[in-house]
């Protein structure tokens, strides 16, 4: 295949050497620093237990980078979807099919009107993070679950034949909200306590935080027709066994300097419950923590 990257961070950089390591024709669309250092190095280089090295591959910053691509993995952060969208969309060539990596539940809905091709929901389960300029660190998982369109299953076998565990399903909301109620419980403490997962549990009471977390968009999930797993907080409890080193992508945005996608994650969950008059006091909280501590970093100092 030839696949285009749009948004080539953490996640973008690892799906994208992945494919590129098994022969497809790959191009990262991202930001100058990125980019230069891809070029300069001839490709990603990619850290993880499986593999250590440089993996060629194309990088350019302009989104005319989509043309001619296959298929499209939408990487970029929640709040630049439409931006993004737009930029592309005289690019793509009407074959090609978008597959929306990203945070949150309604990228999809709302990238799919900007587009006349077709716009795929994944579900991403990866913990990755960039060591700096074109370079990634895989942490653990990198497992893909992607809705139905004409072309899923015909994508999905590319892209288990390149290592990637990925299976098609006609319920990726559920999945995609499974994957969000974690992003609520996590992201918000990892970020104001600037901690990695493991370290979380050294506070009493975060348990009972997150399970009223976990509660509350279980209740928003509820109405809008989501079927959660019933042990979703055993789940969520479970992650730091798993992950115990890993840093909210909230965390390492605020450490940054850069505007995090808290209003996709705790903030959806509060809109949607005000609409539905659920409330939502912990996930507000949570959500306005973040905010609080964005208002402190100026380009990732923090001021007085």
């Amino acid at each position: 295949m030839k696949v285009a990257v749009m948004g080539a961070g953490a996640v973008g950089c690892y799906f994208g050497a992945m494919l590129a390591r098994h022969g497809h024709d790959v191009v990262l669309i991202g930001r100058p620093a990125h980019v230069e250092a891809i070029r300069d190095t001839g490709g990603v280089r990619l850290d993880s237990k499986a593999f250590a090295g440089v993996v060629p591959l194309a990088a350019t910053t302009e989104p005319d980078g989509v043309a001619d691509a296959d298929v499209v993995l939408f990487c970029v952060k929640s709040g630049d979807t439409e931006s993004a969208g737009r930029a592309m969309a005289p690019f793509l060539k009407d074959a090609a099919t978008v597959l929306s990596l990203q945070n949150g539940v309604d990228n999809p809905a709302r990238l799919q009107p900007l587009l006349r091709q077709s716009v795929v929901a994944a579900a991403v389960y990866v913990a990755t993070e960039m060591a700096g300029p074109g370079h990634v660190i895989h942490h653990g998982r990198g497992d893909l679950v992607i809705g139905v369109s004409a072309d899923s299953e015909a994508i999905a076998a590319q892209l288990s034949a390149a290592a990637i565990p990925i299976r098609v399903s006609d319920r990726v909301v559920d999945q995609l909200w499974a994957k969000l109620v974690v992003n609520c419980a996590y992201n918000a403490l990892s970020a104001v306590a600037q901690l990695p997962y493991g370290r979380l549990f050294d506070v009493e009471g975060v348990r009972e935080v997150m399970r009223n977390v976990v509660e509350e968009c279980a209740a928003v999930a509820g109405p809008l027709g989501v079927a959660l797993p019933n042990d979703i907080y055993a789940s969520v409890v479970a992650l730091v066994t798993s992950m115990p080193n890993q840093y909210s992508s909230t965390a390492q945005d605020v450490a940054r300097g850069r505007p995090s996608e808290i209003d996709f994650l705790n903030g959806y969950v509060v809109r949607k419950g005000a609409e539905l008059n659920i409330p939502t006091p912990v996930n507000l909280t949570l959500l306005c923590m973040v905010k609080l501590k964005e208002l402190t970093h100026d380009n990732g100092k923090e001021q007085a």
